[in-house]
Protein backbone atom coordinates (compact mmCIF):
# COMPACT_ATOMS: atom_id res chain seq x y z
CA UNK A 1 0.00 0.00 0.00
CA UNK A 2 1.73 2.93 -0.77
CA UNK A 3 1.61 5.65 1.62
CA UNK A 4 1.46 9.87 0.24
CA UNK A 5 3.53 12.51 2.01
CA UNK A 6 2.91 16.38 1.46
CA UNK A 7 5.43 18.94 2.16
CA UNK A 8 4.74 22.06 3.16
CA UNK A 9 7.52 24.53 3.69
CA UNK A 10 7.94 28.16 3.18
CA UNK A 11 11.00 27.88 0.93
CA UNK A 12 11.34 24.59 -0.97
CA UNK A 13 14.72 25.08 -1.86
CA UNK A 14 16.67 23.32 1.53
CA UNK A 15 18.86 21.38 2.91
CA UNK A 16 15.84 19.28 4.95
CA UNK A 17 13.51 19.41 1.82
CA UNK A 18 16.30 17.61 -0.32
CA UNK A 19 17.81 15.32 2.00
CA UNK A 20 14.15 13.70 3.02
CA UNK A 21 13.09 13.59 -0.33
CA UNK A 22 15.98 11.86 -1.23
CA UNK A 23 15.47 9.26 1.56
CA UNK A 24 12.09 8.46 1.27
CA UNK A 25 13.11 7.73 -3.10
CA UNK A 26 16.28 5.97 -2.10
CA UNK A 27 17.24 4.42 1.35
CA UNK A 28 13.71 4.16 2.65
CA UNK A 29 12.01 3.46 -0.48
CA UNK A 30 11.37 -0.03 0.76
CA UNK A 31 9.07 1.88 3.30
CA UNK A 32 6.40 2.28 0.52
CA UNK A 33 6.43 5.58 0.85
CA UNK A 34 6.22 8.62 -2.13
CA UNK A 35 6.02 12.12 -2.02
CA UNK A 36 2.81 13.08 -3.94
CA UNK A 37 2.56 17.08 -3.18
CA UNK A 38 4.09 20.20 -2.19
CA UNK A 39 2.93 23.51 -1.50
CA UNK A 40 5.22 26.28 0.18
CA UNK A 41 4.94 30.06 0.83
CA UNK A 42 7.31 31.28 -1.69
CA UNK A 43 5.25 30.13 -4.58
CA UNK A 44 7.80 30.64 -6.96
CA UNK A 45 10.84 28.95 -5.67
CA UNK A 46 8.66 26.00 -4.92
CA UNK A 47 7.25 25.78 -8.34
CA UNK A 48 10.80 25.45 -9.54
CA UNK A 49 12.10 23.04 -6.53
CA UNK A 50 8.55 20.62 -7.86
CA UNK A 51 9.69 20.67 -11.06
CA UNK A 52 13.50 20.17 -10.63
CA UNK A 53 12.31 17.49 -8.25
CA UNK A 54 9.24 15.73 -10.23
CA UNK A 55 6.93 16.45 -7.12
CA UNK A 56 3.43 18.11 -8.01
CA UNK A 57 2.68 21.10 -6.81
CA UNK A 58 0.10 22.42 -5.75
CA UNK A 59 -1.34 26.31 -5.04
CA UNK A 60 -2.73 26.07 -1.36
CA UNK A 61 -2.60 23.47 1.15
CA UNK A 62 -6.16 22.59 0.57
CA UNK A 63 -5.31 21.83 -3.00
CA UNK A 64 -2.56 19.09 -1.98
CA UNK A 65 -4.96 17.67 1.10
CA UNK A 66 -7.06 14.98 -0.57
CA UNK A 67 -3.72 14.03 -2.77
CA UNK A 68 -2.02 13.03 0.52
CA UNK A 69 -2.08 11.30 3.70
CA UNK A 70 0.53 12.98 6.03
CA UNK A 71 2.43 15.98 6.27
CA UNK A 72 6.34 17.21 6.36
CA UNK A 73 6.11 20.41 7.87
CA UNK A 74 9.50 22.05 7.11
CA UNK A 75 10.71 25.67 6.98
CA UNK A 76 13.70 24.45 9.07
CA UNK A 77 15.08 27.87 9.07
CA UNK A 78 11.64 29.65 9.43
CA UNK A 79 10.33 28.66 13.06
CA UNK A 80 8.38 31.72 13.20
CA UNK A 81 6.16 30.46 10.56
CA UNK A 82 5.69 26.64 11.68
CA UNK A 83 2.31 27.65 13.14
CA UNK A 84 0.82 29.34 9.73
CA UNK A 85 2.16 26.39 8.01
CA UNK A 86 0.56 23.66 10.64
CA UNK A 87 -2.41 25.59 10.74
CA UNK A 88 -2.47 24.99 7.20
CA UNK A 89 -2.57 21.31 7.27
CA UNK A 90 -3.74 20.22 10.58
CA UNK A 91 -7.23 20.69 10.18
CA UNK A 92 -7.34 17.37 8.32
CA UNK A 93 -6.55 15.33 10.82
CA UNK A 94 -3.83 13.65 9.15
CA UNK A 95 -0.53 12.91 10.72
CA UNK A 96 2.04 15.95 10.50
CA UNK A 97 5.97 16.46 11.49
CA UNK A 98 7.04 19.57 12.09
CA UNK A 99 10.43 19.96 11.92
CA UNK A 100 13.09 21.65 14.22
CA UNK A 101 12.59 24.46 15.98
CA UNK A 102 9.22 24.06 16.23
CA UNK A 103 8.38 26.78 17.64
CA UNK A 104 9.61 30.33 18.29
CA UNK A 105 8.08 30.48 21.74
CA UNK A 106 6.48 28.33 24.05
CA UNK A 107 3.06 29.78 23.50
CA UNK A 108 3.41 29.00 20.17
CA UNK A 109 4.19 25.66 20.67
CA UNK A 110 1.50 25.15 22.95
CA UNK A 111 -0.93 26.47 20.28
CA UNK A 112 0.25 24.17 17.66
CA UNK A 113 -0.28 21.12 20.00
CA UNK A 114 -3.57 22.19 21.20
CA UNK A 115 -4.58 22.56 17.43
CA UNK A 116 -3.42 19.15 16.54
CA UNK A 117 -5.25 17.48 19.57
CA UNK A 118 -8.65 19.77 18.61
CA UNK A 119 -8.56 18.06 15.36
CA UNK A 120 -6.95 14.41 16.32
CA UNK A 121 -3.85 14.44 14.23
CA UNK A 122 -1.19 13.19 15.49
CA UNK A 123 2.15 15.39 15.92
CA UNK A 124 5.84 14.80 16.21
CA UNK A 125 8.94 17.32 16.69
CA UNK A 126 12.25 16.43 16.85
CA UNK A 127 15.91 17.45 15.77
CA UNK A 128 17.93 15.31 13.97
CA UNK A 129 20.49 14.98 16.82
CA UNK A 130 17.51 12.50 18.58
CA UNK A 131 18.95 9.91 16.23
CA UNK A 132 22.51 9.11 16.73
CA UNK A 133 25.09 7.16 18.18
CA UNK A 134 25.67 9.10 21.04
CA UNK A 135 22.02 8.45 21.76
CA UNK A 136 22.27 4.81 21.12
CA UNK A 137 25.46 4.52 23.02
CA UNK A 138 23.56 5.57 26.36
CA UNK A 139 22.98 1.87 27.51
CA UNK A 140 20.62 3.12 30.66
CA UNK A 141 19.93 6.75 30.60
CA UNK A 142 17.87 6.43 33.93
CA UNK A 143 21.39 6.25 35.80
CA UNK A 144 23.11 9.43 33.98
CA UNK A 145 23.51 11.76 36.73
CA UNK A 146 25.09 14.52 34.50
CA UNK A 147 25.68 15.42 30.90
CA UNK A 148 27.65 17.63 28.44
CA UNK A 149 26.71 18.29 24.60
CA UNK A 150 28.72 20.45 21.91
CA UNK A 151 27.42 21.68 18.98
CA UNK A 152 28.37 24.09 16.28
CA UNK A 153 26.25 25.85 13.19
CA UNK A 154 25.59 28.71 11.82
CA UNK A 155 24.26 30.94 15.01
CA UNK A 156 22.84 30.22 18.28
CA UNK A 157 18.96 30.85 17.16
CA UNK A 158 18.89 28.37 14.91
CA UNK A 159 21.33 25.57 16.00
CA UNK A 160 20.85 25.57 20.05
CA UNK A 161 18.16 22.87 19.16
CA UNK A 162 20.68 20.18 18.48
CA UNK A 163 22.68 19.97 21.32
CA UNK A 164 20.12 20.51 23.34
CA UNK A 165 17.63 18.11 21.65
CA UNK A 166 20.44 15.16 22.14
CA UNK A 167 21.03 16.00 26.03
CA UNK A 168 17.12 16.16 26.67
CA UNK A 169 16.44 12.67 24.36
CA UNK A 170 18.80 11.19 27.08
CA UNK A 171 18.08 13.19 30.61
CA UNK A 172 14.43 13.39 29.66
CA UNK A 173 11.95 16.57 30.02
CA UNK A 174 12.38 17.25 33.90
CA UNK A 175 14.81 20.67 33.50
CA UNK A 176 14.29 22.84 36.65
CA UNK A 177 16.68 25.83 36.57
CA UNK A 178 19.00 27.41 33.92
CA UNK A 179 22.00 30.15 33.41
CA UNK A 180 23.19 30.96 30.62
CA UNK A 181 26.99 32.27 30.31
CA UNK A 182 27.18 34.47 26.70
CA UNK A 183 24.74 35.93 24.86
CA UNK A 184 25.55 35.24 21.40
CA UNK A 185 26.55 33.04 19.22
CA UNK A 186 28.96 31.29 21.43
CA UNK A 187 26.80 30.37 24.49
CA UNK A 188 26.92 27.92 27.18
CA UNK A 189 23.56 26.63 28.91
CA UNK A 190 23.97 25.44 32.90
CA UNK A 191 21.05 23.23 33.66
CA UNK A 192 19.68 21.85 36.72
CA UNK A 193 16.91 18.40 36.58
CA UNK A 194 14.74 17.05 38.66
CA UNK A 195 16.82 14.45 41.65
CA UNK A 196 20.05 16.59 41.47
CA UNK A 197 21.01 15.71 37.95
CA UNK A 198 23.07 18.42 35.88
CA UNK A 199 23.80 18.94 32.27
CA UNK A 200 25.78 21.31 30.35
CA UNK A 201 24.86 22.52 26.57
CA UNK A 202 27.95 24.20 24.71
CA UNK A 203 26.78 25.68 21.54
CA UNK A 204 29.59 27.53 19.49
CA UNK A 205 28.08 28.55 16.47
CA UNK A 206 30.23 29.76 13.80
CA UNK A 207 33.11 27.43 15.02
CA UNK A 208 34.44 24.22 13.52
CA UNK A 209 32.99 22.49 16.29
CA UNK A 210 31.76 18.92 15.96
CA UNK A 211 28.35 17.79 17.62
CA UNK A 212 29.78 15.35 20.62
CA UNK A 213 28.80 14.19 24.25
CA UNK A 214 29.54 13.39 27.31
CA UNK A 215 27.62 11.65 30.38
CA UNK A 216 28.26 10.33 33.81
CA UNK A 217 26.91 7.63 35.77
CA UNK A 218 28.19 6.80 39.61
CA UNK A 219 30.13 4.28 37.59
CA UNK A 220 32.05 6.19 34.63
CA UNK A 221 32.26 9.06 32.17
CA UNK A 222 31.89 8.13 28.51
CA UNK A 223 33.03 10.82 25.70
CA UNK A 224 31.11 10.69 22.38
CA UNK A 225 31.73 12.87 18.68
CA UNK A 226 28.59 12.43 16.73
CA UNK A 227 28.72 10.14 13.64
CA UNK A 228 26.67 12.35 11.48
CA UNK A 229 26.19 9.53 8.58
CA UNK A 230 22.97 8.12 9.76
CA UNK A 231 21.14 10.63 11.56
CA UNK A 232 18.98 11.93 9.32
CA UNK A 233 18.32 8.27 7.33
CA UNK A 234 17.15 7.07 11.35
CA UNK A 235 15.24 10.86 11.80
CA UNK A 236 13.32 9.92 8.39
CA UNK A 237 12.75 6.83 9.16
CA UNK A 238 11.02 7.53 13.03
CA UNK A 239 9.24 10.08 10.79
CA UNK A 240 7.68 7.51 8.85
CA UNK A 241 6.52 5.36 11.50
CA UNK A 242 4.75 8.43 12.89
CA UNK A 243 2.89 8.63 9.16
CA UNK A 244 2.41 4.87 9.36
CA UNK A 245 1.14 4.55 12.64
CA UNK A 246 -0.31 7.95 14.02
CA UNK A 247 1.57 7.03 17.38
CA UNK A 248 4.32 9.86 18.07
CA UNK A 249 7.39 7.99 19.17
CA UNK A 250 9.11 11.48 20.57
CA UNK A 251 7.43 12.76 24.16
CA UNK A 252 5.34 15.52 23.27
CA UNK A 253 6.64 16.61 27.63
CA UNK A 254 10.31 16.68 25.96
CA UNK A 255 9.80 19.07 23.07
CA UNK A 256 7.79 21.65 25.52
CA UNK A 257 10.79 21.38 27.83
CA UNK A 258 13.18 21.99 25.32
CA UNK A 259 11.13 25.14 24.05
CA UNK A 260 10.90 25.91 27.89
CA UNK A 261 15.00 26.23 28.24
CA UNK A 262 15.33 28.18 24.58
CA UNK A 263 12.57 30.85 26.08
CA UNK A 264 14.35 30.58 29.48
CA UNK A 265 17.89 31.43 28.06
CA UNK A 266 16.63 34.52 26.15
CA UNK A 267 15.36 35.95 29.91
CA UNK A 268 18.10 38.47 30.84
CA UNK A 269 18.03 37.64 34.05
CA UNK A 270 19.55 33.93 32.78
CA UNK A 271 23.23 35.67 32.53
CA UNK A 272 23.33 36.40 35.93
CA UNK A 273 21.46 33.78 37.95
CA UNK A 274 19.65 30.29 38.04
CA UNK A 275 16.33 31.28 36.51
CA UNK A 276 13.55 28.79 36.30
CA UNK A 277 13.10 26.72 33.87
Amino acid sequence: MERRVGFVDYRLENFHANTYLALIRGDLAHRGFTVTGCWALDADAGREWANRNRVPWYESAAAMDPHVDCYCVLAPSNPELHEELCRAVLGSGKPVYVDKTFAPSLAVAERIYALADRHGAAIQTSSALRYTNARQAVANRAAVRHMVTWGGGRSYAEYAIHPLELLVSVMGPGVERLMRRGSGDVSQLLLDFSDGRTGVVNVYAGTDTPFAAAWSTDESTRILTVDPSTMFRDQTDAILTLFETAAPSVDRAESLAIRRVLDAAEDPEALTRLVAV
